[in-house]
């Protein structure tokens, strides 16, 4: 017979690292201009279907490049970081820390361990450090970028 208890999780803090608004008019500019490429290229088709295939598709692309969700859940007197689908117990974090604006470039390039577990996204400049203290996990650190890192790190602090 299988296990099927219950368990209430409570979201202490949640983001998703959307695409600034002003990636869209640009994103579907250059799509109706490739579907105007097509349609001068190409004249046995349709006026219509270029800019009906083209530009959902650039709205599908814009959606997706904004889909990663960073989360600090808590349940059964545990409290975890979930980034995209990977997730981490916070009793593994050893130390955490806010990555300034002007770190970031050398957290991301001399000084970056190659082991580490890296969510980037250049459209959001703050981003968060997790020092792990795990033997059984050779990733040495979390590196990923946050819109509210204080938030974050908050929600990581408070106890359960």
């Amino acid at each position: 017979m299988s296990d099927t208890r219950a368990t209430s999780q409570t979201v202490r803090y949640r983001e998703r690292l959307t695409v600034p608004w002003w990636w869209w008019p640009p994103g579907l500019g250059l799509a109706a201009v490739i579907a105007l490429e097509v349609n001068q290229g190409v004249p046995a088709l349709p006026v219509w279907l270029p800019f009906a295939i083209l530009l959902p598709v650039a709205g599908v692309v814009l959606l997706l490049l904004g889909s990663t969700q960073v989360r600090v859940v808590s349940g059964d007197g545990e409290v975890e970081v979930w980034v995209g689908d990977a997730h981490l117990p916070v009793s593994v974090i050893s130390r955490s820390a806010e990555v300034p604006r002007s770190a970031k470039s050398a957290a991301l390039g001399r000084q970056l361990d190659p082991a580490a577990y890296v969510v980037h996204k250049a459209w959001v400049p703050p981003m968060v450090l997790l020092v792990l203290d795990d033997p059984d996990d050779p990733t040495p650190y979390w590196l990923l970028s946050c819109r509210h890192p204080d938030r974050l790190l908050s929600a990581l602090r408070s106890p359960v």
